[in-house]
């Protein structure tokens, strides 16, 4: 009985293999161009992770293009508007300003403009309250005939 348990956890415990992307670079600075780039890209798959931290297929393909790219002599807006090109403003985690995005740049501070401004005319109109409203004689009889109170008691 142990050895088919053995047997079992042995089949469980299946090599597990993480692909580790390696290029080859002529400089530290062209290393680091693609760290740079890879780290700031992001994977269109994994919604929030750039393409060094993606183990996507698509994310394995587009840092061989960039490392081929930097390889290449390519300057690095060259690669992000090619980027670009293929895959919209969702491939930058900063995208550009332009008439597309000026919800997403601006958007944050508009609703917190709108908010202040709420909060500061509603405690406006609770400083502007006069206090204790004044009845008027058919307001106070019906208040009696509620049985709220007498004609004393009430404010006049």
């Amino acid at each position: 009985m142990t050895r088919i348990l053995f047997l079992l956890f042995a089949l469980c415990a299946m090599p597990v293999q993480a692909a580790i992307d390696v290029y080859e670079f002529a400089s530290p600075e062209e290393e680091a161009r693609f760290q740079s780039l890879s780290a700031e890209l992001r994977c269109p798959k994994c919604l929030n992770t750039n393409l060094s931290g993606s183990d996507s297929p698509i994310a394995a393909d587009l840092r061989r293009t960039v490392a081929r790219m930097v390889r290449e002599g390519y300057s690095d807006q060259e690669i992000r508007d090619y980027l670009l090109e293929r895959y919209g403003d969702f491939i930058l985690y900063r995208p550009r300003l332009t008439a597309q995005t000026l919800l997403l740049w601006f958007g944050p501070a508009l609703l917190l403009a709108l908010g202040a401004f709420v909060v500061f005319r509603i405690a406006r109109s609770a400083r502007d309250d006069d206090g204790p409203v004044e009845l008027d004689d058919a307001d106070r009889a019906r208040l009696e005939a509620l049985g709220v109170g007498d004609g004393d008691s009430l404010q006049r």
